[in-house]
């Protein structure tokens, strides 16, 4: 068994535990401070960065006010490739955002390991201008070693009002064999996720200490699940379309 890649993920999670903490927590009491005012946790991303806006929702031991913004053209199912010209067109992103209804004290967390591209860019840009507080998931490194594709110049991380680093290589693959050029193994969905399950969590810790009882669904798949994520169900659905 090759244990490089294990070793790997065990190096960024020592990397966010170290560097990210306070970060992190400050974009917990963001989250918490938007829930106990009634507000929704957005998320956008782009290729496999869509899978980061899916690992909040509707998820056993998740907040049933999360809102993914999923839209087909930035996804990989109808056309992988094609997905990739998309996210480089400016305007879509913010196109996607403005038909989410993201408003005043909402937040929105805009995932893109390279955070280079239009899309997730122009994300940012439209949900701050809406109002909305704009959380950058991204690597740093990666990022900074190329250019944006944006005509404004600029790199998701310099658009956010905050921004978690996963501490990914350039390309994010991460593990190399002999006999290939390309690495292989990446790293950014793994940590992306490990990132954002700790946010929600200090996120519910801080709302149980303003006496808020947060709306989290459990597993449909152990027994009386039905009733209680039913009601939750009832009191989000209606703001949280894809439910």
């Amino acid at each position: 068994m090759n244990k490089e890649y294990l070793n790997n993920i065990r190096r960024l999670l020592q990397f966010v535990e170290s560097t990210q903490a306070e970060t992190i927590d400050k974009v917990s009491e963001i989250c918490a401070e938007a829930i106990y005012k009634n507000k929704l946790l957005y998320f956008f991303g782009t290729g496999h960065s869509h899978m980061i806006c899916e690992e909040p929702f509707y998820r056993a031991g998740g907040l049933a006010c999360v809102y993914p913004i999923l839209e087909s053209i930035f996804m990989l199912h109808e056309g992988a490739s094609k997905s990739s010209i998309y996210e480089r067109i400016e305007g879509n992103g913010a196109v996607a955002v403005a038909e989410s209804g993201i408003g005043e004290g909402d937040v929105l967390f805009v995932i893109s390991n390279s955070g280079r591209n239009c899309a997730p860019i122009d994300a940012a840009l439209e949900a701050r201008r809406r109002g909305a507080i704009t959380i950058a998931m991204t690597s740093l490194k990666h990022s900074k070693s190329v250019s944006s594709r944006h005509p404004n110049g600029k790199r998701l991380f310099e658009v956010c009002d905050f921004c978690l680093d996963n501490g990914g290589e350039p390309g994010d693959a991460s593990v190399s064999l002999d006999g290939i050029q390309q690495k292989i193994g990446p790293t950014s969905s793994v940590i992306d996720i490990v990132i954002i399950n700790t946010v929600i969590i200090g996120t519910v810790e801080r709302l149980l200490k303003k006496g808020v009882k947060p709306p989290i669904f459990i597993s449909a798949n152990v027994d009386n699940s039905e009733e209680l994520n039913s009601d939750i169900l009832k009191e989000f659905r209606t703001r949280v379309k894809l439910l």
